[in-house]
């Protein structure tokens, strides 16, 4: 199945992407749910992220070749990791497939988008074993992890560098009922190629994550998990961005100056 969050006549709902269709449902894909007869064209609708999570938990530097390519760049604190570790976004971040990024109008250097595999949670869960930890997923989106490397660098935390308004698009919609690891994630920048790589080719994948999360912290239907990104691409303002994993679909966003929006 194929579930987007949407916003159509004024209203916010949960619906089924069928063919072109959006098809109405009354409820969550996350509780109890009834289809209706509503029909909506998907270009009749505004996408919005396809679950709002209670927590927003993420994933960094869990593609080798990524932690060579930040090593390169000066990054020495950038190794393999040992075990899985997470780290949190701020949900004001996200934004659905459409969306505008828009840049903070201080913002200076270089500014990038990361592509990412999100899963996302479909069962309170604490203490998974994995075979709990797969159950707990009820399907897959896809991030876009925006990223402000000045402030990244300067900054104690990534505060700013990762949760500025808008610097996290996620969507279009989730897809239940796949396997991920052999996609392939590739990021676009203007119709041009910027990165792909195989999705899978995690150092830890989904269910390490969810196991080590849930032995300390109880995750809740609807939270996400971004896996991190083998690959990333600058942007600017004008930009039009395409994240396609492939057996998901594509994330799509343009990228304003916040001046730009302003006027």
């Amino acid at each position: 199945m194929i579930w987007c969050r949407v916003e159509v006549e004024g209203r916010e709902r949960f619906g089924l992407i069928e063919d072109d269709q959006v098809v109405g449902v009354e409820g969550s894909p996350f509780g109890d749910h009834e289809r209706t007869d509503e029909r909506w064209r998907v270009d009749e609708v505004t996408m919005l992220p396809p679950t709002e999570p209670r927590t927003f938990f993420c994933v960094g530097m869990n593609y080798a070749s990524h932690i060579e390519h930040a090593r390169s760049r000066g990054n020495t604190s950038a190794r393999l990791p040992d075990k899985p570790e997470v780290g949190y976004r701020a949900s004001n971040a996200l934004i659905g497939h459409g969306s505008e990024i828009v840049l903070p109008s201080d913002l200076t250097g270089l500014i990038e988008a990361e592509p990412e595999l999100v899963a996302v949670i479909g069962r309170q869960v604490r203490r998974a074993s994995p075979d709990e930890a797969r159950d707990a997923i009820f399907g897959w989106t896809i991030g876009n992890d925006v990223s402000a490397r000045e402030w990244q660098y300067a900054d104690r935390t990534f505060w700013r560098a990762k949760n500025s308004d808008t610097f996290k698009p996620m969507g279009p919609w989730i897809v239940t009922d796949v396997d991920p690891a052999r996609f392939v994630t590739t990021l676009r920048v203007n119709d041009e190629e910027v990165t792909s790589f195989t999705t899978g080719e995690m150092i830890f994948d989904a269910v390490d994550y969810i196991v080590a999360i849930t032995r300390y912290i109880t995750m809740y239907p609807g939270d996400v998990l971004w896996l991190g990104a083998d690959g990333s691409g600058a942007l600017a303002d004008g930009d039009d961005i395409e994240i396609e994993i492939s057996g998901i679909g594509s994330l799509c966003n343009t990228v304003v100056a916040e001046e730009a929006q302003a006027s």
